[in-house]
């Protein structure tokens, strides 16, 4: 065989060999095609969300709790011990700012010298007033004795000066009862003047040792044992130094149960409509990323609140933790995986594989060196994978995206 001839040959035999790659092989050309296998096995879908750890059971600390008797509001926080600080019965928590309770106390204090020189002005009134009208009785007491000792001597006077000494007896006796009288009306008067002033100094008194109290109420000790954990405002951010407390609201701190805990944490609307009360759930911890405890979900709310910053309705979900442990604190960020449902031995495929078409849905599954649209059934899904039900078999080859050139081919339906 002449070299010609087996030049020939080869290049014919190197341009057959390129016709049946490109017929028979799988597309290539520049781009990258991702590929995975239908798996068989355990299928569970999972909704994860953030939260925060939270005792279920705590001891409130409170500020003063009779605020509005004096009115006060919006008192500030003038000191206050580190969130997470360790306390015993007793022991130091916090203060708040005294200036409104002293500003009271000054006042109360100026009214009550006022009404003590009342009081001690109407005493002396009082005293020389009822000394007035005792001497004046005195006085008329000795002229009736005189005008007897005169009736008693006037017997042998005429019968016109023994009448006129028995009329000046007679109203000399009239004049002690009516002075005597007085004197009783003006003792009660005096006497009812003493104790409204004197009232008035003991409601003053009784006014300032309350605020005296109060004042002493401001620093506030803890009634109990545990960890200080700070209250939050209405709009969530935690109470801290230079922070108000109201007559509703006189918390400043807990002291939480960490034996009994629980997770808070929202879901979106899409969510939650596959959680219910009892799932499963496992919770993580960020700050101690080996610790996984278990837990369950206790409540789940029926009405939606906005995120802050946002107009995404979220849903409160509280998860209650199986168990304690020491490490765990309220405040802390929590991970939450609850398991809305699984499935025992089920065919599935990651969800970037399935593609549909007029309500059709497809996959492009590797059949030997080609490719074919094959239609399949799915299932329930998770955010990663979906169950295949019909049109797929365990290790079967799937593309995760779309081969080019075969945008045009038919869908090989199920019989």
């Amino acid at each position: 065989m002449t070299k010609k001839k087996i030049a020939l040959i080869s290049v014919a035999s190197l341009i057959v060999l390129y016709l049946i790659y490109n017929y028979f092989s799988s597309p290539t050309d520049d781009k990258v095609y991702l590929e995975s296998k239908v798996s068989k096995g355990n299928f569970v879908s999972e909704v994860i969300t953030s939260g925060e750890a939270q005792s279920t059971s705590s001891k409130k600390i409170n500020g003063p709790n009779n605020l509005r008797k004096f009115r006060l509001n919006n008192l500030k926080i003038q000191d206050l011990v580190a969130e997470g600080t360790i306390v015993k019965e007793g022991d130091y928590v916090g203060r708040l700012d005294p200036s409104s309770v002293n500003e009271q106390i000054l006042d109360a204090r100026l009214n009550l010298e006022t009404a003590q020189s009342k009081y001690t002005q109407q005493q002396l009134d009082t005293t020389l007033s009822l000394k007035q009208e005792r001497n004046s009785i005195k006085d008329l007491r000795f002229t009736m004795q005189e005008t007897k000792l005169e009736l008693e001597q006037s017997i042998y006077e005429p019968p016109a000066t023994i009448k006129k000494l028995e009329i000046n007896l007679e109203k000399a006796e009239r004049g002690l009862k009516e002075k005597l009288e007085n004197y009783t009306i003006k003792k009660r008067q005096a006497n009812a003047k003493m104790v409204e002033v004197g009232t008035s100094v003991s409601k003053i008194n009784k006014k300032l040792n309350d605020l005296l109290k109060l004042l002493k109420s401001f620093t506030i000790y803890s009634d109990g044992n545990g960890m200080i954990t700070y209250d939050k405002n209405w709009d969530g951010t935690k109470k801290k130094v230079g922070s108000s407390i109201s007559p509703w609201n006189p918390t400043i701190a807990s002291l939480p149960d960490l034996t009994k805990m629980e997770s808070k944490t929202y879901a979106n609307e899409v969510d939650i409509r596959k959680i219910k009360k009892g799932l499963p759930v496992k919770i993580g911890f960020d700050a101690f990323p080996d610790i996984e405890m278990e837990g369950i979900v206790t409540n789940v709310a029926n009405v939606g609140e906005k995120k802050r910053g946002s107009d995404i309705k979220v849903f409160q979900v509280l998860i209650k933790l199986d168990g304690s442990n020491s490490n765990i604190r309220p405040g802390m960020t929590t991970s939450n995986k609850i398991l809305t449902f699984e499935r025992k031995d089920v065919l599935s495929i990651p969800l970037e594989a399935v593609f549909s078409k007029d309500s059709i849905t497809y996959v492009y599954k590797k059949s030997g060196f080609s490719v074919i649209k094959k239609e399949i059934l799915i299932g329930d899904s998770n955010n990663d994978s979906v169950i295949i039900t019909e049109g797929l078999a365990e290790n079967d080859v799937v593309y995760l995206n779309k081969p080019e050139g075969y945008d045009k081919e038919q869908i090989a339906k199920l019989n």
